[in-house]
Order: C-alpha cells, then sequence, then structure tokens
C-alpha cells in the first residue's frame, strides 16, 4: 500500500512537472541587434519607401507569457529628401537628417511563440506578432512618438532567433527635415494631427535569449 502511494504521487509530480513546463517559459529575456532600411514621410516624401536609408538598433525584450510581451529599443536612422523653393518648386539639391530614438513597446503573438515543445502542440517556434508603444527621438529637436507595427517572431534554436518587423512611427511634429523651408508648408500645425511627419523601419533582427526561468519543479530538466 505504502509503495503504491509512493508511486502514485511520483507519477502525480512527474504530470503536474510536464504540465508546468508546457506552461512556463524557459527564458526570460532576449536581446537583439536590428539592422534594414528606414523611410520617412513628410512634406518632402508623401510616400512610403522614397529615398530608403540605413536604419539600425538594439533592443531588449521581457517576455511575461508565450503570447505577451514588452520590448524596449534604442535605434537610429537617416531621412533624406529634396529641397523646395517658396513656392514649391523641388530643386536638385538633397538634404539629409539623422534621428536617434528611444520606444517601448508591447507585444502580443498569435501563436503560442517558444522552443517545440512535445507536450504541448499549440506551442510554435514561429508567431506573427503586432505592437503598440511610446517613444522619444533626437534629431536637431526633440519629439514624441507612437511606434505602431507587425513582425515575424522564429526561434531556429533553444536561445537564438530571428526577428522581422515593420515599424511605423507616428510623430507629433512636422519638422523632422529641420530645414525651414520645409516646416509647415501648408500652414496645418498645431493640434492638427494628420499633418505630423511619419517615419518607418523595415529591420532582421537577430536575437538571444537569457535569464533562465526557475524550472517549476525538481523534475524538469530545463
Amino acid at each position: 500500500m505504502q509503495k503504491s502511494i509512493q508511486i502514485g504521487l511520483m507519477a502525480l509530480f512527474l504530470w503536474c512537472g510536464l504540465q508546468a513546463r508546457a506552461q512556463e517559459l524557459p527564458y526570460l529575456c532576449e536581446i537583439g541587434l536590428q539592422a534594414g532600411a528606414g523611410y520617412y514621410v513628410g512634406d518632402a516624401a508623401p510616400h512610403i519607401f522614397m529615398n530608403p536609408r540605413e536604419a539600425y538598433g538594439i533592443h531588449f525584450r521581457y517576455k511575461f507569457t508565450k503570447r505577451w510581451a514588452i520590448q524596449a529599443k534604442v535605434s537610429g536612422q537617416r531621412i533624406t529628401g529634396y529641397d523646395y523653393s517658396m513656392d514649391g518648386v523641388r530643386q536638385t539639391t538633397k538634404w539629409e537628417n539623422r534621428l536617434y530614438s528611444a520606444d517601448v513597446m508591447a507585444e502580443f503573438n498569435f501563436f503560442r511563440f517558444s522552443s517545440s515543445n512535445e507536450y504541448d502542440k499549440r506551442i510554435k517556434p514561429y508567431t506573427p506578432y503586432i505592437f503598440l508603444g511610446l517613444g522619444v527621438s533626437y534629431y536637431g529637436s526633440v519629439a514624441p512618438y507612437v511606434p505602431l507595427g507587425i513582425g515575424f517572431k522564429w526561434k531556429f534554436s533553444d536561445r537564438c532567433g530571428l526577428n522581422v518587423a515593420w515599424q511605423h512611427n507616428i510623430y507629433m511634429a512636422d519638422n523632422l527635415e529641420q530645414r525651414k523651408e520645409l516646416d509647415n508648408t501648408y500652414q496645418l500645425n498645431g493640434w492638427n494631427w494628420m499633418n505630423c511627419d511619419l517615419t518607418g523601419m523595415f529591420t532582421v533582427a537577430l536575437v538571444v535569449e537569457f535569464a533562465r526561468a526557475p524550472k517549476p519543479c525538481r523534475i524538469c530538466n530545463w
């Protein structure tokens, strides 16, 4: 009888351990390097991906669950365009400006994202995701912005993966060009959010996970 109870308790602990392993995350944090192309939309560039230039950054991500995470990122990009005369005629002289930004974003994964788990078939090593947050940028002036976008995550090993993201930044400013003739061209500045400048980045990131989560039980092997 005592032996049967011991076997039953061991089986119960094993089952609980497997269930906990299916629910918990083996690593809580990750760091990643991003690189790609960026663009600007404003008085000198009315469409996305006009005059694309380099964009780069480094991010830190903390995972609360397999669905929810928060990302903090520092990035830089170069924007460029053409000069305009006072009557709105485009000139042949190009200008450029650099933006350095920091933002914090909440992320939602469409799939339960982690390393492959044989005990929970709902867990995927890949997932599309969306994000939204707040940021601030320095470009000769300082302005806040709202970052939002979509992306795709893929883990090709237990601790390493790739992220692809398309991020849009909606600025509370209309002077990213830092050129007087391009600021407030149509006299629409002020509280008109529809006249704010925009920037965007399409980047690929190599990520590495760290900070292993505490084991949910002694018999778990991670």
